[in-house]
């Protein structure tokens, strides 16, 4: 049996969170995200950049969280260049977002930092070269150049 075609990338995350009104505050206004669908005052959908779904459910302040179980490390929200990723730990940090690290540059190029969302959830803002060359390409409608250095 053949293969089937490769899929359009791991576009969605749901998240358990205690706190949705700070965590929708976190992804909607410093992220950026908008609200998508509201099915009922526990859960909320939400969109980014028209490709990217990030579920929040609410859960009670006293259920019980099996740390060991959980298998996700981080979230993380791709970014076009090198320079944005400083901009966006300036942003956060200045919003009173908790950060985790400092921007720094990976052996591979990418460039990242870590901050937390107000439920605990690690989030990593990424410059990753491959993802900015194709986003770049798709963007141009593949016309086949290569994408400017960053």
């Amino acid at each position: 049996m053949k293969r089937p075609p490769d899929t359009l990338g791991m576009r969605h995350v749901a998240l358990w969170v205690r706190d949705l009104t700070a965590c929708e505050r976190f992804y909607c206004e410093l992220l950026g995200m908008q609200v998508e669908w509201r099915p009922d005052a526990e859960n909320v959908y939400l969109s980014g950049g028209g490709v990217d779904n990030l579920a929040l459910h609410q859960v009670t302040p006293d259920t019980p969280r099996d740390e060991l179980a959980q298998r996700l490390d981080h979230i993380g929200f791709f970014l076009a260049t090198r320079d944005a990723v400083d901009a966006w730990h300036a942003w956060l940090r200045a919003n009173g977002a908790r950060l985790r690290t400092a921007p720094r540059t990976h052996r591979d190029g990418a460039r990242s930092f870590y901050c937390y969302d107000p439920d605990g959830t690690l989030v990593q803002l990424l410059y990753h070269p491959p993802v900015a060359a194709h986003e770049a390409a798709r963007a141009r409608g593949h016309d086949g150049e290569d994408p400017a250095p960053q």
